[in-house]
């Protein structure tokens, strides 16, 4: 099936999607974690820790962090969930840069490393991991179905995955007030900082065309998982999805 957020893409290029993912993504690496916190009013940090409490309540020991980015959600599962080992993975070598450097600065070598992968076709075996998860990375899959399924096919009988992902409030008047954050301050604050236009006029875009909620849901139960179920935070800027293998 194709989803509309695999068409939205960067830049007005002929390249696949996860082409342009990874330039915009390298172009971006050193002010992302800045610009991150600036646009979500450091409400991501709250997000993460809260979908990081459910992924937890299974003890993984083994953990996927796909679109790792710079690290942020990795490292704070080490803190919150001491498991045995994380991996992140990622198509931005910038991106993952960043986050080694931020590893390495917090003495979590040993238990966080890094690896370049495109989720479309992951390296690993069938049943390596405990857990997966996906902080605002699925929305820029180049085929979410491919993706899901390859997430299934690595996780342990019983895994789960969490996602977090932003989303559009639906009701009046956070839906109005949205709209005006992410049409006009996300790509005016992104432009001045990071001086890519592209990247800050692609986010609010992905973010309208992604699947949420309960289509989301059955995204995921058609791909393999089950016990599929979503909460949403901040009056649905942010929804978390929890599913199992």
């Amino acid at each position: 099936m194709n989803y509309q957020s695999e068409k939205v893409v960067p830049y007005d290029t002929n390249e696949k999607k996860g082409a342009q993912i990874e330039q915009m993504f390298d172009s971006i690496a050193t002010h992302y974690d800045s610009l991150n916190r600036t646009m979500s009013m450091g409400l991501d940090i709250s997000w993460r820790r809260k979908g990081l409490k459910l992924l937890g309540e299974k003890s993984p020991q083994e953990i996927l962090d796909i679109a790792t980015g710079t690290g942020d959600l990795a490292i704070m599962a080490h803190r919150q969930l001491h498991p045995k080992k994380i991996l992140g993975v990622d198509i931005s070598e910038e991106m993952m840069k960043v986050g080694k450097q931020k590893v390495e600065s917090l003495g979590m070598a040993d238990a966080v490393s890094f690896a370049k992968e495109d989720c479309m076709e992951l390296s690993f075996d069938d049943n390596s991991f405990d857990a997966a998860m996906v902080a605002f990375g699925v929305r820029n899959f180049e085929d979410l179905d491919k993706g899901l399924k390859e997430i299934w096919r690595v996780l342990k009988p019983g895994g789960q995955l969490m996602i977090l992902e932003l989303s559009t409030p639906r009701q009046f008047p956070m839906k109005q007030g949205y709209w005006i954050y992410s049409r006009l301050f996300i790509p005016t604050v992104g432009r001045l900082v990071s001086k890519s236009k592209e990247a800050y006029t692609y986010l609010p875009k992905s973010i309208e065309a992604f699947v949420q909620g309960k289509e989301m849901v059955e995204v995921l139960l058609k791909n393999g998982f089950s016990e599929a179920k979503y909460k949403t935070y901040t009056f649905g800027v942010c929804s978390m999805y929890l599913a199992t293998k």
